[in-house]
């Protein structure tokens, strides 16, 4: 499930701090109201976080992270590196 960010459109609110966030399913319908405080919000744009792909991992640097490295040696067949 994503997370959302909200804010009130207005004012400020001790329950819910004026922007809080919350865990929605993506099919869940758009939130109008504080759960908190009952008052208008607003979903914010936020960042969002993306797997960091510098390069991909290479045979020895697979094996010191310690997987084991097969190689095909036929239909069917492996063999460890």
């Amino acid at each position: 499930m994503p997370l959302y960010e909200y804010e009130l459109r207005r004012g400020s609110c001790s329950a819910c701090g004026g922007r809080f966030t919350l865990r929605r399913p993506v099919n869940a319908p758009e939130l109008t109201r504080c759960p908190a405080c009952k008052k208008p919000v607003r979903k914010v744009i936020s960042t969002f976080n993306t797997p960091n792909l510098t390069k991909p991992l290479s045979v020895t640097d697979a094996k010191k992270a310690g997987f084991t490295v097969l190689k095909r040696v036929n239909k069917g067949e492996y063999e460890r590196q």
